[in-house]
């Protein structure tokens, strides 16, 4: 298990401090884990399964469109 500091955080999700704190209130985003003092740091495997997840999402999404659409792609 590693743990992963806000800096860490950013570069593996794309998304800024502010934004990650949000979706925390949200509980939309894995909340942090208190270290010691003021220092947090977030669990390696919550953040790839949040990662992943939104992946999950955007490929349920392309194939809801798909089918509405009634075929995947344009080529022929």
């Amino acid at each position: 298990m590693k743990i992963l500091r806000l800096s860490a955080v950013i570069e593996s999700t794309g998304l800024a401090r502010s934004t990650i704190y949000k979706l925390i209130g949200l509980s939309e985003f894995p909340k942090p884990v208190p270290l010691v003092g003021r220092s947090v740091g977030w669990v390696d495997s919550e953040v790839h399964d949040w990662i992943l997840a939104r992946i999950e999402e955007r490929d349920l999404g392309e194939r809801a469109v798909g089918r509405s659409t009634g075929h995947l792609s344009m080529a022929r």
